[in-house]
């Protein structure tokens, strides 16, 4: 995380936290698709966050700070991201789905983003010293007409919003809402990574093996996932 100082102390703000994550939006998904994620070099503040067309994910996470997390991709993000993760783990082009209503995608995506936002919980406990737990990742397919808010409780909200290139210059917008807050360093401390996710990633790609994907929720579930969010 990048930091800044004043006279005597190291501060970690919420565009620290920001860029953190932006960092592990590009490792993992740069890792799992062999190709060049990017994000942009400006970063809008919002009054809230949403999910939107074509596929939205948000997960939740508390503890030291609260927060939320949201991705939207288009159409076509999703399954350039799916399809390539996919045939890096050694998968068939004809086994692939061929829309990104399938229920594979949704899986897929769900699963990258749990990677994602596990490589940041992990670099807030090292280099924050503090502990965040994370819910599991939901993916919702939403028709163009749909604008779905996400709200969260949190006392003193600061929202951004960052957009992201995929390797074939595809669009998706990450979204984080989280507490004003400020980590202010008071002694050094080894920040040191034990496990380097890209390395986990690496070995799984290298089995060369059909990924277990999670069982999509049966529809009462979905429904009532839906019918939580006001939908």
């Amino acid at each position: 995380m990048n930091a800044t100082k004043n006279d005597t102390n190291v501060v970690f703000g919420t565009e620290d936290l920001l860029i953190s994550l932006c960092n592990s939006v590009t490792k993992v998904l740069s890792v799992a698709t062999q190709g060049d994620i990017r994000y942009s070099g400006m970063v809008q503040r919002i009054s809230k966050t949403c999910l939107k067309p074509d596929i939205g994910c948000f997960v939740l996470f508390d503890g030291g700070f609260s927060g939320l997390v949201v991705i939207n991709f288009s159409a076509a993000a999703a399954m350039e991201l799916y399809q390539n993760y996919l045939l890096n783990m050694g998968m068939a082009k004809e086994d692939l789905a061929a829309s990104h209503t399938s229920d594979d995608v949704s899986n897929v995506m769900g699963e990258l983003m749990n990677q994602i936002v596990g490589d940041f919980t992990g670099k807030v406990g090292r280099e924050l010293q503090t502990h965040i737990t994370q819910n599991q990742p939901k993916m919702l397919v939403l028709n163009k007409q749909v604008m779905l808010s996400v709200d969260t409780n949190l006392d003193n909200p600061e929202a951004r919003r960052v957009t992201f290139f995929t390797a074939s210059n595809n669009i998706f917008y990450l979204e984080l809402a989280t507490d004003r807050t400020e980590f202010i360093k008071l002694h050094d401390f080894d920040a040191h990574e034990e496990t380097d996710p890209d390395e986990v990633i690496a070995q799984v790609a290298a089995k060369k093996a059909k990924p277990a994907l999670p069982k999509a929720p049966p529809k009462e579930d979905h429904d009532d996932l839906l019918s939580s969010l006001g939908m």
